[in-house]
């Protein structure tokens, strides 16, 4: 009889909860056993093995009723974070760690590997196999239990849709069915006032955000992530787009990772566990400089986490619930090293080490017309239906 850890990390996603709902039912009908690791790989690093007493925050045995109403809202029920047991900075270190033998000093500023302790809180815990869902940060992580021998079965969730190896993670579509209604939303003001309206979306890697918003809601213009951009070019588009309109308005979208020609990615405060910085405000720099260059005045929007909140709408619901039955399937196989994925818009599975493999972004030459700042889809036949 199978024990089965299900943690989720990193930024929360519409999905997430049926996804595990999924699991864990399909688990328990095979009779196994489930285990909920709140907060992400959180945890894990912060479990105590001396004081069994101070652990019910960050385990839980998952029962049927435990899981029978979270697929009704978004975000996750077991919390998440940005914890990377790999990489502990030394203001993060539990208290009950900071003399451990079960810890690494990796460089001079006292950053400590934790996954010794990790394995052993797993061992405590009788945990045979574990279900991580992630973006590529979180799975970063459990490529490398993997690779220390511990059995995994990963699941992908971004609302960016940038893991490498599958065509789609949990979260995307909701993220992009939001941002439509936010964009479609907005043109009253927009429209209304005689602006320039500059929507700014999430992407810190990849623009596909932007793109299939930009595409789906017909906004004048788009800059994704993978594309520098002249801020002149682009003022004189939407000047003219503008002009062009008998509303007398016009409306663009732009990746929270866009950079302009001869200037760097806009970033603020401390580097994360994963060595990011927090993004955004370029759309807020790029609205001034429309207004400065062209005396038109703007209407500066960051949808931000509203993109990521709510409950998932259908597709994001069907493809975790079937991500999450796949795992437990994979799971009762012995089947593990793998990810579940989707391509050429069939279910199946990569290996986990995939992941670290390349770096999934716009295929701009197919889907992005670099001159004029918009999507433009060369040929539909034979191309994936999320353009990724």
């Amino acid at each position: 009889m199978k024990t089965i850890g299900v943690l989720t990390g990193g930024g929360d996603v519409p999905g997430l909860n049926p996804c595990m709902k999924a699991l864990v039912l399909n688990a328990i009908e095979y009779g196994m056993t489930v285990y909920g690791i709140r907060r992400g790989w959180g945890g894990l690093l912060n479990f105590n093995l001396d004081d069994p007493d101070s652990n019910d925050c960050y385990i839980k045995k998952l029962t049927i009723e435990d899981v029978r109403t979270i697929d009704r809202t978004g975000g996750t029920f077991l919390h998440t974070s940005r914890t990377n047991p790999q990489k502990v900075k030394p203001s993060a270190v539990p208290e009950f760690l900071k003399n451990s033998t079960l810890g690494k000093k990796i460089d001079d500023q006292g950053t400590m590997d934790y996954t010794d302790h990790v394995k052993h809180v797993l061992d405590h815990l009788g945990i045979d196999i574990l279900c991580p869902i992630g973006g590529d940060d979180t799975l970063s992580y459990a490529v490398r239990l993997h690779r220390e021998k511990f059995p995994i079965v990963a699941i992908p969730k971004t609302m960016d849709n940038d893991i490498y190896g599958t065509d789609y993670c949990i979260g995307f579509s909701t993220a992009i069915t939001r941002s439509v209604d936010f964009i479609t939303n907005m043109r009253t003001a927009v429209g209304s006032h005689e602006r320039i309206g500059v929507v700014e979306l999430f992407g810190r890697n990849s623009g596909e955000t932007s793109l299939m918003s930009s595409f789906l809601s017909y906004v004048d213009r788009a800059i994704i992530t993978e594309v520098p951009f002249e801020v002149q070019r682009l003022v004189d588009f939407l000047v003219e787009d503008k002009k062009n309109k008998p509303s007398n308005y016009a409306m663009m979208t732009i990746s929270e990772g866009a950079i302009m020609h001869g200037s760097d990615v806009i970033e603020t405060g401390e580097e994360d566990a994963y060595g990011h910085r927090k993004l955004g405000g370029i759309g807020s720099i790029l609205a001034e400089e429309i207004k400065k260059r062209s005396g038109q005045d703007t209407m500066y929007q960051q949808v931000a986490y509203l993109m990521r909140s709510g409950a998932p709408d259908s597709l994001d619901r069907m493809v975790a619930m079937s991500y999450g039955t796949m795992a437990a399937q994979l799971v009762n196989r012995n089947e593990t090293g793998k990810m579940v994925a989707l391509h050429g818009g069939k279910y199946t599975t990569v290996p986990i080490e995939l992941i670290l493999s390349g770096q999934k972004r716009v295929d701009v030459p197919a889907f992005y017309d670099i001159d004029n700042y918009r999507p433009k889809i060369k040929d539909f036949m034979g191309i994936p239906m999320f353009l990724s």
